[in-house]
């Protein structure tokens, strides 16, 4: 992969990286499906990335997106791409922005990713995206609070998924009382709009809401600052994935890790002490 990331990086960053993020059962898959409609609608080529969660028992993925979307994936000018997290936390997987960067060098206009069911610090999505809309229903409980302590702060849109049941206009209120104890980030208030998937009603909304952020984003210069940030947080990911690969290719040898992991099992040293002394003899190299 490295090797067609080195090919390809210069044809990158030309399509719109849209993030789709939410709690189990919000809808997040149907809503992907019908907003990447309305974009191909629009003469948009559009590439999906869904990634599903992997067993922490058999490392396995269900990887059911191409079911899910059964109205999409024979359309030529659609992608849809699989992928499990493989381990990762975060809500995506490693390879993801692989797979995007991928998807921007082939042509396609508009890019979505659609994450994992997440938690309140699985955000890794603001390292991929240049938009996120984070999709709530009604009806699980508290739900802003389940928000509060990571999600909220990432959304550049609110997406009442289910806006049908009961409980919706409650859930859009709660999210705007949250949002009036924010500091909005550049100027931009996300917006809050409901919509029903599985019937196709609000995904308008949906698109519309997006592409007001696009437009924002170019008229502050805060896509360049995004983007530069991504770059940085994607480089420390693979500095520490390469400083890691290292460690472990010497793992069994006398004063590896093997042998730091029994020390600090058997208390003969701290692990900060292990790390660090793991760390110089590396850099040493």
């Amino acid at each position: 992969m490295a090797e067609l990331l080195r090919e390809i990086y210069p044809q990158t960053g030309r399509a719109r990286i849209l993030g789709i993020t939410g709690p189990p059962g919000a809808g997040k898959s149907t809503l992907v499906s019908q907003l990447a409609g309305v974009y191909r609608a629009a003469g948009e080529r559009v590439g999906i990335v869904a990634v599903d969660p992997s067993s922490p028992f058999s490392g396995g993925a269900i990887l059911g997106d191409r079911i899910r979307m059964g109205d999409l994936y024979t359309d030529p000018g659609v992608f849809i791409r699989s992928m499990a997290t493989r381990g990762a936390l975060g809500g995506l997987s490693r390879a993801t922005i692989d797979a995007v960067d991928v998807l921007d060098a082939a042509g396609f206009g508009v890019v979505l990713i659609e994450t994992v069911g997440v938690g309140q610090d699985e955000v890794d999505i603001v390292k991929a995206a240049d938009s996120i809309a984070v999709v709530v229903v009604p009806g699980l409980g508290d739900d802003v609070q389940a928000l509060k302590a990571g999600i909220l702060e990432i959304a550049d849109l609110f997406v009442v998924n289910k806006s049908d049941r009961e409980g919706a206009d409650r859930t859009v209120a709660e999210l705007s009382m949250s949002l009036d104890f924010t500091t909005p980030v550049s100027g931009w208030r996300p917006p809050i709009v409901k919509a029903v998937a599985t019937k196709k009603e609000g995904i308008d909304l949906v698109r519309d809401g997006l592409d007001a952020h696009w437009k924002h984003l170019k008229a502050t210069g805060e896509d360049h600052e995004r983007r530069r940030k991504r770059a940085a947080a994607r480089l420390r990911g693979l500095l520490e994935l390469k400083f890691f690969e290292e460690v472990e290719a010497d793992r069994s040898r006398p004063d590896g890790l093997e042998e730091a992991i029994d020390r600090v099992a058997e208390r003969r040293i701290d692990p900060y002490a292990a790390a660090d002394r793991l760390f110089r003899r590396f850099k040493q190299r």
